[in-house]
């Protein structure tokens, strides 16, 4: 077990490397930050003083390796846009981001499951049949169609919700939050659900035929040959092994949700760290942009990592093979 997750941890330090090596070499070629930076007056002397100072006339190598050197420090260097330190910014817009990620994943995998398991049960029922055709909207049609939808309908016709921004916020040591107001509430409702409506069909329909398959199985029937209620063969012993192939997408999803917070952070401009990220490429800020990428890059391979533990508590058999054993 302890080999199995150092050489994990190892393989992922990997993958963080190259990642890395990939994000600061592509976003050198996005464009020039000194043109920015400096007004229509500038002169030959202030773009070699400029450039000198933000270290962008040494190799790219030596540029590279001083990033990762930083970045294990915690230290992302300075926004050449903002002037202030990278990680500062970071941690005033993560709360907005986090707490988006954190209402769109609970509503994804409860309402996933549950309806995942209701269909596979009932699937000859109307209902069943209709969320399935329902579900299609959420595979089928693009976030922000979906979020632009939403807010046409829930704040331009109804006018029960805001269409943009994050609401008042209450600061709680360093951290905004939002969940303590009712104005932070109601601003949460439709970019969550646009968020995690995409994940929540894909979670349900794994489910459902996850489960559909597991009810197939022959210790299923043996369950209720034995008299068992249909309650216990659906939940403890159905649901428990449909579970091992799930935690493999619910984990991919969790890292999707916070990814592509991009997409609804832009529609209904919340303040987080996806909008800044757009920011960033409109004005060529190379160390926000390779900051956000790796504290992605650092999430997903961090999910994947405990989803892999994971696997050795829900099924046994793993645990046999890794030991070795028959």
């Amino acid at each position: 077990m302890l080999a199995y997750i150092i050489r994990r941890m190892a393989q992922s330090a990997l993958v963080l490397l190259i990642v890395g090596l990939v994000a600061f070499a592509m976003f050198h070629f996005v464009g020039d930050p000194i043109d920015n930076m400096l007004g229509q007056e500038r002169t030959a002397d202030d773009i070699e003083r400029l450039r000198k100072q933000l270290g962008l006339d040494r190799p790219f190598v030596v540029q590279y390796f001083k990033f990762l050197e930083n970045a294990v420090q915690g230290n992302f260097g300075m926004s050449y846009r903002q002037g202030r330190p990278v990680i500062d910014i970071l941690l005033e817009r993560a709360p907005a981001t986090l707490e988006l990620a954190a209402v769109s994943g609970i509503l994804a995998i409860v309402f996933g499951i549950a309806l995942g398991v209701f269909t596979a049960i009932k699937r000859k029922g109307f209902a069943a049949n209709a969320i399935m055709s329902v579900s299609l909207i959420g595979v089928s049609l693009p976030t922000f169609l979906i979020g632009i939808l939403l807010i046409y309908l829930f704040s331009v016709e109804l006018g029960w919700l805001p269409s943009f921004g994050r609401g008042n916020v209450v600061d709680l040591g360093g951290w905004s939050t939002g969940f303590l107001t009712t104005s932070g509430l109601k601003a949460l409702i439709l970019p969550s659900i646009t968020l995690g409506l995409y994940q929540m069909t894909l979670i349900m329909r794994l489910v459902r035929s996850e489960m559909l398959e597991v009810l197939r199985q022959d210790y299923i029937r043996f369950a209720r040959a034995r008299g068992l209620r249909d309650r216990n063969v659906h939940f403890r012993h159905a649901l428990k092994n449909t579970m091992v192939p799930v935690i493999t997408v619910i984990g991919l999803q969790l890292g999707s949700i916070i990814a592509f917070a991009i997409i609804t952070e832009t529609v209904f401009q919340w303040p987080g760290v996806g909008l800044l990220f757009i920011n960033a490429i409109q004005f060529v800020d190379i160390p926000v942009m390779a900051a956000y990428l790796m504290l992605i890059s650092v999430m997903f391979v961090g999910i994947n990592l405990i989803v892999d533990i994971l696997y050795f508590f829900i099924d046994p058999r793993l645990r046999v093979d890794r030991t070795g054993g028959h």
